[in-house]
């Protein structure tokens, strides 16, 4: 193999495409990659087609507003992908963006690897079947997904969970609380998400809280990939934001507020109390609400298969059910203890680490057959 497609839309999988990278080019160095992604590939040593921070959106109006946009830069890839001709395609999560590449490559005769397959398993599970179509491997992160694949006759590659191996590479900083001009009182980490609009729907509401607690601070875990205004609320408010250092942020946390998304599992690895929320555009969340079949939206509640952590959704998602929230996890002791015991069980089910070693050694072998 001399060439490799390697597609992400967003931060997460920037990170886990970036690794797989690395885990490839370690097996073979000869290896030559090009693709969409953000800084996390591109200091991975991938020729970027294409920014992802160009393409980002997030739920389905902001979808169908955006589409042109999507459509410009599906064409683009499209054309860069049968320039460059690779020996396999590698899709990284984006599941809306990435399905349509899936099956323009499998058309064009581009062996297609799919690692972190869409959440089809949430809503319209039939679009299984039209994975089973255009792929030729898949590799899961989420250990129930092999027993829900399979029931569609799809043999999908359980790898654990990447993010394992990032919490193992991490070293806490020696002095965060110095390095950032924080105060020794307890931290309640607000972890709003890495898109803007994530952050236009959700910072508002989790600043809203520090006047309820007094006796703690406050910290924000801000992404440099966004402008940096998007965080303006919060300085306004008194509040530090700290960027790139989600984990360090985690480590000293005595609770967190986290927006639904693969924050939330890293959450729960690093076992701080949380709160996990999301809100919407009205029309989005009322399609969403018609689609899903799941009882869940946070990844620690989806893979322990009950209620782990809270979840505020939507019209859930007041100042006075986070404050009540809040107030339990610091006064319930036997609530406290059952999430941290519910984060057992998902660090339980996730198994072993190394996923993006076993990924990459899957993706050199099957790629010959």
């Amino acid at each position: 193999m001399k060439k490799i497609y390697i597609i992400s839309g967003e931060r997460s999988g920037d990170l886990h495409a970036s690794n797989l990278v690395h885990a490839i080019r370690v097996q073979d160095s000869s290896i030559k990659f090009r693709g969409m992604g953000g800084d996390y590939s591109k200091k991975a040593g991938v020729d970027l087609a294409v920014d992802y921070s160009d393409v980002a959106l997030m739920g389905f109006l902001e979808v169908v507003l955006g589409f042109r946009k999507v459509l410009k830069y599906l064409k683009v890839i499209k054309s860069d992908l049968l320039a460059y001709r690779p020996d396999a395609l590698i899709l990284v999560d984006y599941g809306g963006f990435n399905m349509k590449i899936a099956a323009f490559a499998k058309e064009n005769g581009i062996p297609v690897h799919y690692y972190i397959p869409p959440k089809v398993w949430a809503w319209n599970q039939k679009r299984a079947l039209k994975i089973k179509e255009i792929t030729n491997q898949i590799y899961s992160i989420l250990p129930f997904e092999q027993e829900f694949f399979a029931k569609f006759g799809m043999k999908v590659h359980y790898v654990g969970n990447p993010l394992l191996d990032e919490i193992k590479k991490f070293k806490p900083h020696d002095f965060f609380f110095q390095k950032n001009e924080l105060s020794y009182q307890p931290i309640i980490a607000l972890l709003p998400g890495s898109r803007k609009q994530e952050l236009d729907a959700m910072l508002d509401r989790m600043i809203d809280l520090v006047k309820e607690f007094p006796n703690a601070q406050f910290v924000v875990a801000g992404v440099d990939s966004l402008p940096g205004f998007v965080y303006d609320l919060a300085r306004k408010a008194g509040i530090k934001v700290v960027f790139n250092q989600t984990y360090d942020l985690l480590s000293h946390a005595t609770a967190a507020v986290v927006t639904s998304g693969t924050a939330t599992l890293e959450t729960a690895l690093f076992r701080v109390p949380q709160i996990v929320v999301y809100r919407t555009s009205s029309i989005s969340y009322h399609i969403a609400k018609r689609l899903i079949r799941v009882p869940f939206i946070s990844l620690p509640n989806l893979i322990a298969g009950k209620e782990v952590v809270k979840e505020l959704i939507q019209n859930d998602f007041t100042i006075e059910n986070l404050r009540e929230e809040l107030q339990r996890i610091f006064t319930n002791v036997v609530y406290k203890g059952e999430m941290l015991q519910g984060y057992d069980l998902i660090r339980e089910k996730i198994g072993e680490d190394a996923a993006s070693e076993k990924v990459a050694k899957l993706v050199l072998e099957l790629n010959n057959k």
